[in-house]
This record gives C-alpha cells, structure tokens and sequence, in this order.
C-alpha cells in the first residue's frame, strides 16, 4: 500500500499539499480536485519526479531510501507527457522495458494494443498529442508495476485507446496491480472491488464515502 508520513509539498515557502499520516486502500482509487488544487504535484511526487517534504513508501519500501527498489515497482503516465523531441518512441519503449525489466514481448503487445506500431520509428517530436500520449501510457504499464499512476489518462486519447485503456486498467487490477487516477471524466470502470474516490481539498486528501 501507498503511505504518507509527514508528506508536505510547497512553492516558494507556501505549503500547497500536506499529508500527515495517510496511507491508500489497495485497489483502484480515483483522485478528484479542482484544477490547481495539487493532484498532479501530488502524482508527480509519488512518481519522484519533483522533490518533497516527509516520507512516501511502498508496501514499506522508503521511495528515499530504496529508489531503485521503489521505481521498479511504481510506474507514471503523465497528463502531458514531454519526451526528448529527438529520440524515437521505440527508442523510449526499449530504454523503459530494460530498466523496468519488463518481460519478453511485452512491450510489443502493448505497442499492438494501442495501434503505436505505425509511428514509433520517428522521433518524437513529430507526434501529436494523441500519439505522445499512447506513448506515455505504453511506458506506464511496461514492466512489473505494483502501483501505476495515471494522470488524466483518457485526455487527447481516441475513443479505440480508451477502451484499451480502460481494458487494461480492469486486467490489471484484477492481478492485484494498484492504480491511482487522476481524471476529470467519469471513470466507468468495471472492476471487482469498489473504486476508492479521493478528493484534495486545501491542500488536503478526504476519502469521499
């Protein structure tokens, strides 16, 4: 499970997230939020991309103390995914299924399932946003991942990738991967335990009933 532990996150002195003690139900749990109100600080923080206050771990395993034990384990698709215009996807895709250690073949179905295989030879910079974001949600799921992170996945997505998507979310879920989502779309989602629903509040997290 994912636990906070004096979890604060701030911009120029200003305290915008704080988490005391809080940890998150397995499953699949839904964050909601005004725009501004800290959900993709929050996911981003979770994913250790920026830096933060406190303790966050995994299942026990310390995000600062163990990084590469805890990255191998928690994966992030991000709402505007921004790669290195000039490497190619499937550059990105072979550099993330090695160090995610992701099975043989793996990523090639997931390239299939998202319809990727037509583009992925050309640098990135030339995707649209469509396309970047398939991408993105192919690097999220490569591996072994315990715990994926989804910051407004069904964005910019066709409707084909977001039944794909939410195909893959149900999958997963079912094996025992946790997922936390950030949307502002419904997530109609069919799943074998109730979805948890979070909202961020003034800069706190409330588990909505």
């Amino acid at each position: 499970m994912l636990s906070f532990k004096g979890f604060e996150k701030g911009y120029k002195g200003h305290i915008i997230l704080s988490l005391d003690d809080l940890t998150f139900s397995k499953g699949v749990s839904w964050l909601m939020g005004t725009n501004g109100a800290g959900k993709t600080t929050l996911l981003r923080c979770v994913a250790g991309i920026i830096d933060y206050k406190g303790q966050i771990a995994w299942n026990g395993i310390d995000m600062e103390k163990k990084p590469i034990a805890y990255r191998l384990l928690v994966n992030f698709g991000e709402a505007e995914p921004l790669f290195p215009a000039f490497l190619k996807g499937m550059e990105l895709i072979r550099f993330f299924a090695e160090a995610k250690k992701a099975p043989n073949g793996q990523a090639e179905t997931l390239i299939e399932q998202f319809g990727a295989q037509h583009y992925l030879q050309e640098p990135v910079g030339t995707y649209s946003s469509g396309m970047a974001k398939k991408l993105s949600l192919i690097l999220a799921f490569l591996g072994h991942p315990q715990l994926v992170l989804l910051d407004e996945p069904l964005v910019t997505l066709d409707v084909e990738a977001q039944e794909t998507l939410k195909m893959l979310i149900q999958a997963n879920a079912a094996m025992g991967v946790d997922f936390i989502i950030s949307s502002h779309q419904v997530l109609d989602l069919v799943l074998n335990n109730p979805m948890h629903k979070w909202e961020i509040r003034q800069g706190e997290l409330h588990q909505i009933a």
